[in-house]
């Protein structure tokens, strides 16, 4: 192995880093003391602010590959050959907690895939629950307020913490099904190689002619689907906070793959309005009995990142990357996470997040986009603008690929709470669930609940009524509430 001497951060050799520059042994430091100096300042900026939601996580990178061409639903490059092996790195978080978190609380997890594509990157950010809480994303701050600690006191747990949960989800009911899969055995894992995962949204796929159909993202462990219940969770995170984290690292590092599958539901455009259900509202699910989910693809994840913060904590990711034959479709929430995420993205780690290694495209960008902050990579020449002459009129738009697909919209603006059934899908969830699933699903909600005040627990209880009977009045009685 080569030597290797010490340098200052500008690769000036530095003969000692141990001690401070002072006068005399035991008199002050000075300030021209610049090994001191940098080596401090550069300590206090360490850090780089935390994640709103999801902040602590884990990462792998791997590859993912289609079983057979979706050439007939999708031009998307990286669908079209089973041959072809595209890069992925994955994200797996805690949506609620901060950086210091115990892994099995219960919680969100999010389940986010960065496929790097010859098109350029395109981002599945999912989460491990199939719905959302809310159908608005201009609800989405306050949802994220309830979440956190309150404003006085900022301490987790307790009435208080109860109770502001449960006014918000009791005030917006459409929030039911969600819950349902919360407070079940799903809200507590421990392990990430065994959660599944779920694009949440509605997308569009766009085939060659121009031919549009509405999909849903499924990734399904193929260790299979495991989930731990609530005593179990709060003994490890006691014990083992950090076990799903160094499971995946541990896993990988043994030279074990982990791998999912990449399955899909398909609807046509056309039928939107011909379900007993709204295919765009993200706290509805797609029931597979009507539309049948359709495995289309593997993801293998083999490598560990060789830097946590470099490759995991700086990595980000966002809806609005999508790549051609892939669009949006109007399911609200997911029109207002196109430009929520990268906003966030660039407030945390600056505008050229991109540039990062985990971040970047492994096809090079092209455009007159310039300067920011640790702004690297720069366009040649002095025409830095568009349409040009003096830079030979390039780059040049992109080609357009296949057949566009012809939309047309049109109707009032108006600010409307959006409509449609709360209930049911909640309701026939809890009645399809084994007596066990049930007995967690009412006694995780009944710890939680009870400890909320009684006229928010009554609200409440009615929610949970109107959802199913029997389920309103287990938890009344698990809460000892009269109704």
């Amino acid at each position: 192995m080569p030597k290797r001497y010490l340098t200052s951060n500008e690769g000036a050799p530095v003969t000692n880093d141990q001690q401070s520059l002072s006068v005399g042994q035991r008199g002050p430091i000075l300030l021209e003391d610049t090994v001191f100096l940098e080596k401090i300042s550069h300590f206090d900026r360490e850090r780089i602010p935390e994640r709103v939601l999801h902040a602590k996580g884990a990462g792998a990178f791997g590859f993912f590959r289609p079983y057979n061409s979706l050439a007939s639903l999708t031009k998307a490059d990286f669908l079209q050959d089973p041959e072809k092996v595209t890069p992925v790195f994955v994200r797996f978080s805690l949506a609620g907690g901060s950086l210091g978190g115990a892994d099995t609380v219960r919680d969100i997890r999010g389940f986010s895939v960065k496929f790097y594509t010859d098109e350029g990157n395109y981002d599945i950010v999912g989460n491990h629950i199939p719905v959302f809480p809310l159908r608005d994303p201009i609800q989405f701050p306050d949802l994220v307020h309830a979440l956190k600690p309150d404003p006085v006191t900022n301490v987790r747990g307790g009435p208080i913490a109860a109770s502001r949960f449960w006014d918000f989800m009791s005030l917006r009911p459409e929030s039911i099904n969600f819950l349902t899969y919360l407070f079940a055995d799903n809200g507590t894992v421990k392990s990430y190689r065994t959660i599944p995962g779920y694009g949440v949204n509605t997308y569009k796929w766009i085939n060659m002619r121009g031919e549009e159909v509405y999909v849903k993202y499924h990734w399904e462990p193929c260790a299979g689907v495991e989930y731990i219940d609530s005593k179990t969770a709060a003994m490890l995170a006691g014990t083992d906070p950090d076990i799903a984290r160094r499971d995946l690292f541990d896993t990988i590092a043994a030279g074990q793959q982990v791998e999912f599958e990449l399955r899909i539901q398909i609807m046509n455009v056309d039928d939107e309005c011909e379900q007993p259900f709204d295919p765009l509202d993200s706290t509805n699910i797609w029931p597979e009995d009507l539309l049948p989910i359709r495995p289309v693809g593997k993801m293998v994840l083999n490598k560990n990142p060789d830097n946590f913060f470099v490759d995991v904590e700086q990595a980000a990711f966002s809806p609005a990357a999508i790549v051609p034959g892939i669009e949006f479709s109007n399911d609200k929430i997911l029109q207002g996470r196109i430009f929520a995420y990268g906003d966030t993205q660039r407030y945390r780690l600056g505008v050229n997040y991109l540039a990062l290694p985990t971040n970047m495209p492994r096809k090079p960008a092209d455009n007159k986009m310039q300067d920011g902050a640790m702004q690297t990579m720069y366009n040649e020449g002095v025409a830095n603008y568009l349409p040009n002459t003096l830079g030979g009129g390039t780059p040049m738009p992109a080609p357009v690929i296949g057949k566009p697909a012809q939309n047309h919209i049109a109707g009032c603006i108006v600010r409307k709470e959006i409509g449609g059934d709360i209930y049911y899908q909640a309701g026939f969830r809890y009645r399809t669930m084994s007596a066990m699933q049930k007995k967690h699903l009412v006694a995780n909600i009944v710890e939680n609940l009870s400890q909320a005040y009684e006229p928010i627990q009554r609200r409440m209880v009615e929610h949970f009524l109107r959802t199913d009977s029997e389920l309103g009045r287990r938890i009344a009685q698990g809460i000892n509430l009269m109704i």
